[in-house]
């Protein structure tokens, strides 16, 4: 069977539009909140102390329920369907490549995050293996190269159209109206509107083997960052951060949800050196 027939029999499978007629209810929600901004708040309770916990009880009310992902029967995509609903919110990885022969292929990937900085190493996940990957997996492994975007608000329905499970000859640039722009140590060009991009080349690759088929079915790259692109609005003098307000990234929730990031509260780190020396840890540490 082929990868195409493969994705098309998962995805039947999957029955991803929990609604019918999903424009209909899209049309019937709320309209989209412009003037919602990205604002900080203070946490839940700013007097809580060492020792005190959770901020209700309401989770004693509820017992956990335990659930074994290899249970006789149970169907490995309700595994998937789980777990995108519960590792939330997920960044989006906006991965842009390009096949030797010159074919661009743009995609979303919320199997994607970055796990070191120096060097800086970003990992993205593919549900397939790679005798059976589609076109931004089968790029990464034939040139190497690709380029990391962060989705923001303003061009979310142009990045979720790249997910349409067009043919490799077929480029999402040209059908989602995105701007390729070139990049400069890499060939995959990188996402003009996107407000931060990673240059990035393949390091390694593992692929997983499945419990229920003994077959692998899955595939995990990682890439060493090469180059980062910026909005100049949307960092400061030294590079070392992006103002929220400005990206107003947006995540990958359960099924087919996205989220906004819209406020956001600060909470230092602990230092044990004054920790410590409060009387509320001294009185834990003694019994």
């Amino acid at each position: 069977m082929s990868a195409s027939n493969n994705t098309a029999d998962r995805e039947a499978k999957l029955q991803r539009n929990p609604h019918g007629d999903f424009n209909a209810v899209e049309k019937s929600r709320p309209e989209f909140e412009e003037d919602v901004e990205f604002h900080y708040t203070r946490t839940k309770d700013i007097e809580w102390v060492p020792g005190s916990g959770a901020t209700s009880d309401d989770w004693k009310k509820h017992k956990k329920i335990a659930v074994d992902p290899y249970a006789e029967g149970r169907d490995p995509l309700n595994n998937y369907k789980l777990l995108i609903a519960g590792i939330v919110p997920r960044p989006i990885g906006f991965v842009s490549t390009e096949s030797k022969a010159g074919i661009r292929n743009l995609a979303p990937f919320s199997y994607t995050t970055f796990v070191h900085h120096d060097p800086p190493i970003f990992c993205i996940g593919f549900a397939s293996s790679v005798a059976a990957a589609k076109d931004t997996l089968a790029n990464i492994m034939e040139t190497g190269e690709l380029t990391i975007n962060i989705i923001s608000e303003w061009f979310v329905e142009a990045a979720n159209y790249t997910a349409t499970n067009a043919p490799p000859e077929i480029s999402e640039w040209d059908v989602s109206g995105l701007t390729p722009l070139a990049s400069e140590k890499v060939k995959p060009p990188h996402v003009g509107e996107s407000a931060f991009s990673v240059e990035a080349k393949l390091v390694t690759h593992h692929e997983w083997i499945s419990k229920v088929t003994g077959k692998a079915n899955g595939t995990l790259v990682i890439v060493e960052g090469v180059n980062f692109h910026i909005r100049e609005d949307a960092t400061n003098e030294s590079f070392t951060t992006l103002d929220p307000k400005i990206l107003k990234p947006i995540s990958r929730l359960g099924g087919i949800t996205y989220g906004r990031t819209t406020q956001a509260f600060e909470m230092l780190r602990p230092s044990w050196a004054d920790e410590e020396k409060r009387e509320e840890v001294k009185k834990i540490l003694e019994k």
